[in-house]
């Protein structure tokens, strides 16, 4: 009889690959009672026996440890592990299509398997996604499997990685455990209250997205340092000092400083330096297509906010802010600019508040820029936000407002839609357009 921590039965984990043994182990070691499935006998026979089915430092030990202590066991009969579960872990494989999809059949078949012996349950069973699936597939594909029983679905996106696997998931640097069953998602959160870490507790899309996020991030990383390591050593530059001195300001550089999402980026420094890195780059015949990049995602993010805006049905829109960010007046290369431009082309009615900008009080550069780019900028710009509360049908933010202009927003009740995407995050909730 596997010994448990009290769960109300025991952890079934289905695929005993790298994720899977790992998880079901790790599990184990934190005194839960937990059967390992896997089609593969050799790899069932090689858990039985204390052996890890593959090799990943502190694995084996583990292995054995709980093999020996009656916390872990394995099967190759999924029914029988689900039999008496209270909580199954999906980590079977998600690889690759042709076409860059992921395959989904394992996942499918399993939970297809799963969806059949729920009719002779007799206790609810949660049901935890561990693989790496897109948004959408819990409620799309899984849910729907398993809608003739009692059982609850969960997302809990594993963040190992192969060769420190152990250690990753018992000193874990992020826990995300997503669903729309309250219950079930804090029982499975509570599974790792000994680790003594927070659990992210989120929407179901929104833990599956993290995943993605995630990944994309490193591999946005990895091809940025490598990019701007091969640049520095053609210009004989050491790469290594390069990119431990931007690490070392953990202020903007490695922090969570612009990864907000939000209105396009602009002013006088990021799109003139992007271009020159990529025009010196270019003339050393290195190419930097991630970086190259940067500008024309930009550009996309843009039109794609453009398009928002367009599509607003009122007559009379207002434009709260200008400059290409909150607190400044710059209005060089102010992705605004570009929005206004577009909405003059269209023929729309239109008006603008910036609580830093009056047309008086603008000179050199700034000003030669904005009358150029919308040279009847005068007749536009409000000088106060009461008359653009007065005049607008909606307002669109490109910027933060500070606190009071948010709070004046709000009471005016006008529809809002917020480009600068973080202030519907926050407790105001505008609604969006």
């Amino acid at each position: 009889m596997l010994e448990s921590m009290e769960i109300g039965g025991h952890i079934a984990v289905l695929g005993l690959g790298y994720v899977g043994c790992v998880t079901a182990a790790c599990f184990a070691e934190l005194g839960y009672a937990v059967i390992g499935v896997d089609r593969d006998e050799r790899k069932v026979c090689d858990v039985l026996a204390g052996r890890s089915p593959f090799y990943e430092p502190g694995l084996e030990p583990l292995v054995q440890r709980n093999i020996a202590a009656g916390r872990l066991s394995a099967t190759s009969s999924l029914a029988e592990a689900i039999q008496d579960a209270a909580i199954a872990f999906l980590c079977v494989g998600t690889p690759s299509a042709k076409n860059g999809d992921l395959g989904l059949e394992q996942l499918q078949r399993v939970v297809a398997e799963i969806a059949a012996t729920l009719p002779a349950r007799t206790k609810p069973l949660i049901v935890v996604v561990r693989s790496t699936v897109f948004p959408g597939t819990c409620e799309e594909v899984v849910i729907p499997a398993l809608d003739r029983g009692n059982a609850s679905v969960v997302s809990n996106p594993e963040f190992l990685r192969e060769g420190v696997a152990v250690r990753d998931f018992m000193e874990p640097s992020l826990v995300v455990v997503g669903g729309s069953d309250e219950q079930a998602v804090e029982r499975v959160a509570q599974l790792y209250a000994p680790l003594g870490k927070s659990v992210c507790l989120v929407s179901l899309r929104t833990a599956e997205m993290i995943k993605y996020a995630c990944n994309a991030f490193h591999a946005v990383k990895i091809a940025f340092a490598n990019e701007i390591g091969t640049l520095s050593r053609r210009l004989n530059i050491d790469p290594s000092e390069v990119m431990s001195t931007l690490c070392d300001d953990v202020k903007l550089n490695v922090s969570s400083a612009y990864l907000k999402p939000g209105f396009a980026f602009g002013g006088s420094c990021l799109p003139k330096d992007l271009r020159a890195l990529v025009y010196r780059a270019g003339r050393l015949d290195v190419k930097l297509p991630l970086i190259q990049a940067t500008l024309p995602s930009n550009n996309e993010h843009l039109e794609r906010a453009i398009s928002d805006v367009l599509e607003i049905p009122s007559e009379r829109v207002a434009i709260i802010g200008l400059a290409f960010k909150e607190q400044t007046d710059d209005l060089r290369e102010s992705p605004v600019v570009a929005l206004l431009e577009r909405l003059i082309g269209k023929g729309r009615q239109v008006r603008v508040f910036d609580p830093h900008i009056q047309l008086d009080s603008i000179h050199g550069a700034n000003r030669s820029f904005i009358l150029q780019t919308i040279p009847h900028i005068g007749r536009l710009l409000d000088s106060t936000l009461d008359e653009t509360l007065a005049w607008a049908e909606h307002l669109v933010l490109t910027q933060v407002p500070d606190a009071e202009t948010s709070q004046r927003i709000r009471d005016s009740g006008l529809p809002v839609t917020d480009l600068a995407g973080k202030t519907l995050q926050g407790p105001m909730g505008f609604p969006n357009a």
